[in-house]
């Protein structure tokens, strides 16, 4: 029996193709997602792995959005018994100009300035300088060997920079200095320490210290006792070892990739899963074919076992071949991956590929294993055809009715929809676990339940189809319903890409109508001045703007983080009156804000039980309490958020180096030609070039690029388990010819021409996949409809569907129907009449 399976997969060579090719696909999306993440995770470490070299212990502020240790803790750290040395660091974003005195784009990498500290002051390794020399003055700077290449400079050219809180500065680079590992768009800039600590603290405070010890180990002390040494005597310090420093930084960059690491085996997941359909169908279907050849074996002495092995032998050594294949094809998947999210420029660091144990076992078990379960069904329907059978001309296998699957799956749907509807109610992640519980349901339900369902939705669409063709086209409606379950299995890998492409473009759809229905009901101003969300609006580009003729008056928002009754919070703040600028339609009070009031929500007063008078205390990073004054309750607003306060409490509760222009909204004086306005605030703002000036609809537009560029991203990975689905539909084409081969003999041979026998199997696609389009297109609408309801605390509003995407996918299916059956098609005409009809 083993040779026979051996010698039966040897002799159907295209069918052993296109079977192993659906395992390679879904196995290796799953290797190559390991691949990715892992060398992303090896890469990233690698980047920190000299975190507080040469340090014992560090000394930071116990929150980071502080204004930093002070500076006369250096000193007494310093005088400290068992201290040997101290480093503070200095440092903060900034922005390199090129020499067109354009922004240097670094992706979705950081350009980071900081003090450079001579080695005889350095606690780690030495800077190693591959041009020039270190900056020794005021203006003089030395940058990172990538970052110099990216922006085109080297030893003595002048540029500039722009530090948000300080405006441009200028600067000459003294020397190029080399990095352990290649940091993608990473830029850094290090200047003399004078000049880094005017430009990025206060002139009172550092960001953090590192601390080396006195010889710890001949005292035999630990850097735990010089931890605990340090602590008790800065209490009010957040003080660590370097092994700690280093293992908290791991553990945020493993948590920072934890996503990605999720998103893309969850694409595996979908990849597997349809490749698991197709491997299925194909295995019912060769058991179909084999029908009398199983049963002449079970005659001449073949047990049932023996015949349920040998289906499974077959699945084993599909699913060998194809893991093998499917982990080679996840390598160069990752290589596509890093390529893919590099043309969108995210600043990823590079690094040798990383192959880890896990990968090969995690590959080879997923397609093995789901290669065999996949063919357990079919083997063990195999084993139960009777001798008697290869008497048969025709065989009618068990369980052919669809009645019970028919009846679970309607159950199962009932249930699913009910979850749905259910979750749709709230909002949340509970909300959110329901409505996926009931989307799975939906799916699972879908699954047992469509061949019942393609009876008369593919009747349907081939009434209507394929009437032009007449006779041919009745006969390709017949042959698409005349097998339910193969034409289900067929569509329904189909079905589910287009069912994941449907949602997550009603997603994309109803954030983009949000954000759009937000800022026109929200922003009243003619224009509005942005900059990198990393940074924002540079400071010094608000007061120019200010000063550009025919501007009435301006408003500047910012981010604003505090702690209410032990809650930490996020709100926003207003340098200026909103009247004009932005719309609040208030309950209670009024919208003006004085020194020591703030505006808050309908939604939040009502949670917390503020009314206006109601007084509130704000506790700041930095340790001060702040005491507030609720003057009024607005309509709530997602684009301002839970509450607003005047500029004064927001210098008040914000350190001086993390305060940011988040938006400028400009509104011209009466009778101002806008035109000429946006002109004059380009020119007014042009020396702080990333100062982006817009109207309301450019800035919609901006905020829709974002979305369309996230969903990108997912569009192209989920491209995988299309081409997944129509490769199931070759393949399923290509068998159904192979099973019907007696049947084309017949037809050729009492007189239909080979360009009919093309357009019956063309039509026959065209129908199998529109069913599978229509059905996933609802089943997407459905769940987006779900997940939208779920996240309308989120600032989502009512469910916006993307018709002309629908439209567009529906039509795509129907060419990819045609395609699909191409080479079908022609191998279908090829048949010759007198050998097909002749065949046992």
């Amino acid at each position: 029996m083993r040779k026979v399976s051996l010698r039966n997969l040897a002799a159907h060579k295209v069918r052993l193709a296109l079977t192993v090719l659906s395992v390679v696909l879904g196995t290796a999306f799953v290797a190559g997602s390991f691949v990715f993440t892992d060398t992303l995770q090896r890469t990233f470490s690698s980047l920190f792995a000299d975190t507080a070299q040469g340090a014992d212990v560090r000394v930071s502020p116990e929150d980071a959005r502080s204004s930093g240790v002070p500076n006369e803790d250096i000193a007494a750290i310093s005088a400290l018994p068992n201290v040997r040395a101290v480093s503070p660091y200095v440092g903060g974003q900034l922005v390199l100009l090129g020499s067109d005195g354009a922004a240097v784009q670094s992706g979705g990498a950081p350009t980071i300035g900081e003090s450079y500290l001579p080695d005889d002051q350095r606690l780690g390794d030495p800077t190693t300088f591959v041009d020039g020399s270190a900056p020794t003055a005021p203006g003089q700077v030395a940058i990172n060997a990538g970052g110099a290449e990216r922006a085109g400079l080297k030893v003595g050219d002048a540029s500039q920079v722009l530090v948000p809180s300080k405006g441009i500065t200028d600067i000459t680079i003294a020397g190029i200095y080399s990095t352990p590992t290649e940091s993608g768009g990473y830029i850094g800039i290090q200047f003399v320490q004078s000049q880094a600590n005017e430009l990025f603290t206060d002139g009172a405070h550092v960001q953090y210290i590192d601390v080396a010890g006195n010889d710890l180990a001949a005292q035999g002390l630990t850097q735990s006792d010089l931890r605990d040494e340090i602590a008790a005597a800065f209490p009010d310090l957040k003080v660590q070892t370097a092994a700690d420093v280093q293992a908290e930084t791991q553990a945020e960059v493993e948590s920072a990739l934890s996503f990605i690491n999720y998103f893309l085996l969850a694409f595996g997941g979908i990849a597997l899963l349809v490749g698991t359909f197709i491997i299925y169908n194909t295995f019912s279907m060769i058991v179909a074919q084999r029908v009398r050849e199983l049963a002449l074996l079970r005659a001449v002495g073949a047990s049932r076992g023996q015949v349920s092995r040998s289906v499974v032998l077959e699945a084993l050594v599909v699913g060998i071949i194809g893991s093998v294949l499917g982990f080679a094809g996840g390598v160069g998947l990752a290589y596509g991956l890093r390529a893919l999210l590099n043309a969108f420029d995210l600043g990823l660091p590079s690094g040798s590929l990383a192959l880890e144990p896990r990968t090969v076992v995690v590959a080879f078990a997923v397609g093995i294993v789901v290669t065999v379960l996949s063919a357990y069904a079919p083997a063990r329907r195999a084993a139960k055809i009777p001798p008697v059978a290869a008497m048969r001309e025709e065989f009618a296998s068990a369980g052919d009715t669809l009645r019970t699957r028919t009846f679970v799956g309607i159950a199962l749907g009932i249930a699913g929809a009910a979850a749905l509807v259910v979750g749709a109610q709230s909002t949340g992640g509970a909300a959110a676990a329901t409505v996926g519980a009931g989307a799975v349901a939906l799916i699972v339900a879908t699954a047992l339940a469509a061949p019942s369902l393609s009876r008369p939705i593919v009747g349907a669409l081939g009434a209507v189809i394929t009437r032009p063709f007449g006779a041919i086209g009745r006969l390709a409606r017949t042959n698409s319903v005349r097998n339910p379950r193969r034409t289900a299995a067929t569509a329904f890998a189909l079905m589910l890409g287009l069912m994941l492409v449907t949602v997550i473009g009603v997603l994309g759809s109803t954030a983009k109508a949000s954000v759009d229905s937000l800022v026109d009901t929200g922003v009243e101003a003619d224009y509005i001045l942005s900059g990198p969300q990393s940074i924002g609006v540079p400071t010094g580009a608000t007061t120019a703007a200010q000063q550009v003729t025919g501007v009435d008056r301006t408003a500047v928002l910012h981010p604003v983080f505090v702690t209410i009754a032990g809650e930490e919070e996020y709100g926003a703040a207003i340098d200026g009156s909103p009247e004009g600028l932005l719309e609040l339609s208030m309950v209670q009070g009024t919208a003006d804000l004085d020194s020591n009031g703030f505006s808050v929500s309908e939604t939040e007063a009502a949670a917390r039980g503020w009314t206006v008078g109601t007084e509130v205390t704000f506790d700041t990073v930095d340790g001060a309490s702040v005491p507030v004054t609720v003057t009024g309750v607005f309509t709530d607003n997602p684009l301002i958020g839970n509450w607003i306060v005047s500029g004064d409490i927001y210098q008040e509760v914000t350190p001086s180096i993390t305060r940011s222009d988040l938006l400028v909204l400009v509104k011209a004086q009466p009778g101002t030609d806008l035109g000429t306005l946006r002109t004059d605030l380009e020119a007014a703002t042009k020396p702080f070039v990333v100062v982006q000036v817009q109207d309301v609809e450019q800035f919609k537009g901006s905020q829709g690029q974002q979305i369309d560029t996230l969903l990108a991203v997912l569009y192209g990975l989920l491209a995988l388990a299309v081409v997944i689905a129509v490769l199931g539909i070759v393949n399923t084409l290509a068998l159904s010819v192979v099973e019907r081969r007696r049947e084309i003999g017949m037809l050729r041979a009492i007189g239909m021409q080979r360009p009919q026998v093309r357009r019956i199997i063309y039509l026959e696609s065209l129908l199998i996949a529109l069913f599978g389009a229509i059905v996933g297109v609802v089943l997407g609408i459905a769940f987006g409809w779900g997940f939208v309801q779920t996240l309308r605390d989120e600032g989502l509003g009512s469910m916006t569907v993307p018709w002309g995407q629908v439209v567009s996918m529906l039509l795509g299916s129907a060419v990819v129907g045609v395609l699909a059956a191409l080479w079908p098609a022609v191998r279908a005409a090829r048949t010759k009449p007198l050998e097909a009809i002749a065949d046992l």
